[in-house]
């Protein structure tokens, strides 16, 4: 995928909203490979400005409960991943492809940060704690982390539970929706056939 400048990008969004030419006369101007790249810059800049156009640099880090947040609302509603980014002020939409086809995969646990690098290895001078004291504090280590970790798991299973029951919710309503439909064709074409006799 070619990258494009920012003054090149607000250049062709420019002409395109001065009324200079449609998507497809644009990208055959710029030689842009697909129109759809620009229909995609123009609706960023309506909703972010320059900043929307703007390639940024670092990478912008989200809270897991963001993340979860925002692939909750995917979930459990009918929008799609452009228009739940501009909701949410996430400047790409593929990113929240990305953490949904994750949660879809590994569960809520996908979407926590990772630690990066090598695990610290303890120092000589701290092994050198009497038995009695190392034996003491690997008790009370334990038992901290297995309750911190049972939460942990309470707490996925407990947001799979909710994102469960708003799917559920939503295909009830669309039985329903469906099911009225049907019952109102079946009266008008009850109605039409009562007129023919």
């Amino acid at each position: 995928m070619a990258k494009y400048s920012f003054a090149f990008k607000r250049k062709v969004v420019q002409e395109y909203l001065n009324g200079e030419g449609g998507y497809e006369y644009l990208a055959e101007k710029f030689n842009i490979p697909s129109s759809t790249r620009i229909k995609e810059w123009v609706k960023t800049f309506r909703n972010f400005g320059d900043e929307g156009l703007l390639r940024s640099r670092q990478n912008k880090k989200y809270t897991f409960e963001k993340k979860l947040h925002v692939v909750e609302l995917y979930l459990s509603t009918e929008v799609s991943y452009q228009e739940l980014a501009i909701r949410e002020g996430i400047t790409t939409p593929a990113m929240i492809a990305n953490w949904v086809q994750r949660f879809r995969i590994a569960g809520p646990d996908s979407l926590r940060p990772r630690k990066k690098g090598r695990k610290k290895t303890l120092d000589k001078s701290k092994k050198n704690i009497t038995s009695q004291h190392k034996d003491e504090a690997v008790v009370d280590k334990t038992s901290i982390d297995t309750s911190a970790e049972y939460v942990k798991e309470l707490e996925d299973e407990l947001l799979k539970l909710r994102i469960e029951n708003a799917f559920l919710k939503e295909l009830r309503r669309l039985r329903l929706e469906d099911e009225a439909k049907m019952r109102e064709r079946q009266k008008s074409s009850a109605a039409s056939e009562d007129s023919l006799n």
